[in-house]
C-alpha cells in the first residue's frame, strides 16, 4: 500500500514494522458542534484504518480532544457557562455525531484535561535537556536550537519569527519560540506545575498524548491540511528533541479541507460550518459519506447541495444492486465478480483512492443489473458488494424518512427557494427543488405561493 508522505512530498510504500500500526489523528477542539469539516477528516482516518484492517493489518487508532484551551475560555465566557460543561457538552456531541455517520470509535481518545501529569513530565525533560526554558511562568521551546526545524512544511525559522513579531511576546528569547506551558490567568482553568500554576499549549499537548499511548513513535500521523503548520511542526519539533527518536512519525498523512462556495473553508472560527446533525436531516448517513468518499482525501472537498443530492441518487443506485431479486440462483451460471475487489483494493493502495475504488464498486451494480437480466446467479456478486462497500462503513440500509426529512428542514428549504428565485437566482431554486425531490417531497407553485406533500 502507498501513502503520501507530507514529509517526503511523495508517495511511499508503507510498510508495517509494528503490530498494531499505530496511528495518531488530531482530534476536535471542544467548543461548539462537529461541522462537516470534522466529519470529514474523521471518515477518512477512520477508512483508512478499516481498509487496513480489512488487508490484514492491525491498527491502533488513536484521536484526542482537546478540552481546554483559548477557543473555549473565550466561548464559555461569552455563553456564562463553565467551562468543562460547554467542553463535556461538546464531547458528547461529537461522539452523538459520529454515531449518526457509522463512524467507529478510535481505539483511545484521550481528552487533554485527563493527560495533564502526562503533560508536564514532557515539558520537564525538554526543560532538562535545554531545548526549552522557563520565563515569567510559562515555559517555551527553542526553536533555533532545533536545526531541522521546518523540515515538514518547509517553513524557515526566520519565516516563522517575522510571523511571530506581529503578536510580541516580551517573555520569549525569540519571537519564533512557542508556549509549552502558559502561566495562570485570572479566570482561566489551571493546573499545578514546577514553574507555577496554568495550563499546556497547544502542540505539545498532542506530543504527550501519543507517546502515551503509542510510544516514541508512531507510524501514521493524520490530520487536516491546515495544521501541518504551526501544530504539526512543533510537535514534531518537541517530540524529536525530546526522545532523540527520528522521525517521530514515519507517515504524515494530511486531508484536504472542506470549503464552502468562493473556496472558504469551512470553519467554527468563520461561522460559515454546516453541522453534522443539520446535515443529517436531510441526508442519509451513506450519502454524506458517499460524497466524502467522492473526492480523494489529499484534494478539497466542496459542500455542494447538487454534490450530496447526486450522492443520495447513487447510494440508492447501490442498493437497489444489493437488493435486486436473485433469480437464478441455484439455476444460473454463478457470475464471479473477484476481477473488482481486485480493482477495488488495487484503488485504494494507491494512496486510499476511492473516488477509483467507487468506480469500481459501481461497475459491478452495473454488472449485477447485466447479469441479473442474463438469468445468472448473482449472489457473490452482490456479496462482493456488500463486503466492499462495508470497507467505506456503508450499510446500504433504506433510511428512516422520519429521521431524515422533518418539516421545519422542509419549509426551512422552500423558504430559501423563494428567495432565490426572488433575486432571480434560478440556478439555486432548482437545485432546492432537486434536494426536495431526493428527500421524497413534491413542491406546487401556486398564485397563493408554494406548498408541498411527501410523494
Amino acid at each position: 500500500m502507498q501513502l503520501y508522505n507530507t514529509l517526503t512530498r511523495q508517495k511511499e510504500e508503507f510498510k508495517q514494522i509494528s503490530d498494531p500500526v499505530r496511528m495518531y489523528v488530531c482530534g476536535v477542539t471542544t467548543y461548539d458542534e462537529p461541522h462537516l469539516g470534522h466529519a470529514l477528516a474523521t471518515v477518512i482516518f477512520e477508512v483508512l484504518q478499516s481498509y487496513m484492517q480489512y488487508r490484514g493489518i492491525n491498527v491502533k487508532r488513536v484521536q484526542n480532544f482537546t478540552d481546554v484551551d483559548d477557543k473555549i475560555i473565550d466561548r464559555a465566557a461569552e455563553n456564562g457557562v463553565d467551562w468543562f460543561d460547554l467542553t463535556q457538552e461538546h464531547v458528547d456531541s461529537f461522539f452523538e455525531a459520529m454515531d449518526g455517520l457509522n463512524v467507529k470509535r478510535a481505539d483511545v481518545h484521550p481528552r487533554v484535561t485527563e493527560e495533564i501529569d502526562h503533560i508536564v513530565a514532557l515539558i520537564g525533560e525538554l526543560v532538562n535537556s535545554g531545548a526549552a526554558y522557563e520565563a515569567g511562568g510559562s515555559v517555551y521551546y527553542r526553536v533555533r536550537r532545533n536545526e531541522q526545524y521546518g523540515k515538514l512544511s518547509g517553513r524557515t525559522v526566520d519565516g516563522v519569527a517575522e510571523l511571530a513579531r506581529l503578536e510580541p511576546d516580551l517573555l520569549k528569547e525569540n519571537p519564533e519560540d512557542f508556549a509549552l506551558w502558559k502561566a495562570w490567568k485570572p479566570g482561566e482553568p489551571s493546573w499545578e506545575s514546577p514553574w507555577g500554576p496554568g495550563r499546556p499549549g497547544w502542540h505539545i499537548e498532542c506530543s504527550a498524548m501519543a507517546r502515551r499511548y503509542l510510544g516514541d513513535q508512531v507510524d501514521i500521523h493524520g490530520g487536516g491540511l491546515d495544521l501541518v503548520f504551526p501544530h504539526h511542526e512543533n510537535e514534531v519539533a518537541q517530540s524529536e528533541s525530546a526522545t532523540g527518536v527520528v522521525p517521530f512519525a514515519r507517515f504524515w498523512v494530511h486531508n484536504g479541507l472542506l470549503r464552502m462556495g468562493g473556496d472558504q473553508k469551512m470553519s467554527k472560527s468563520l461561522g460559515n460550518f454546516v453541522t453534522v446533525r443539520d446535515a443529517l436531516k436531510t441526508y442519509s448517513t451513506d450519502a454524506i459519506r458517499m460524497w466524502v468518499f467522492q473526492s480523494h482525501y489529499r484534494s478539497p472537498a466542496t459542500y455542494d447541495v447538487e454534490n450530496l443530492v447526486a450522492a443520495e441518487r447513487a447510494v440508492r443506485r447501490l442498493r437497489q444492486a444489493a437488493e435486486a431479486v436473485n433469480a437464478g440462483i441455484g439455476t444460473g451460471e454463478a457470475y464471479d465478480a473477484d476481477h473488482v475487489r481486485q480493482r477495488f483494493v488495487e484503488a485504494m493502495d494507491d494512496d486510499l483512492n476511492t473516488p477509483r475504488a467507487l468506480a469500481a464498486i459501481f461497475d459491478l451494480a452495473r454488472e449485477i443489473f447485466t447479469e441479473q437480466a442474463k438469468g445468472s446467479d448473482i449472489s457473490d456478486a452482490q456479496a462482493t458488494l456488500r463486503e466492499l462497500v462495508g470497507v467505506l462503513g456503508l450499510t446500504l440500509e433504506e433510511p428512516d424518512s422520519n429521521d431524515t426529512t422533518d418539516d421545519a428542514k422542509i419549509e426551512e428549504l422552500i423558504e430559501k427557494r423563494q428567495s432565490a428565485r426572488q433575486d432571480r437566482d434560478y440556478t439555486t431554486a432548482d437545485q432546492i427543488r432537486d434536494q426536495l425531490a431526493e428527500m421524497g417531497v413534491e413542491i406546487m407553485d401556486t398564485p397563493q405561493g408554494t406548498t408541498w406533500r411527501r410523494a
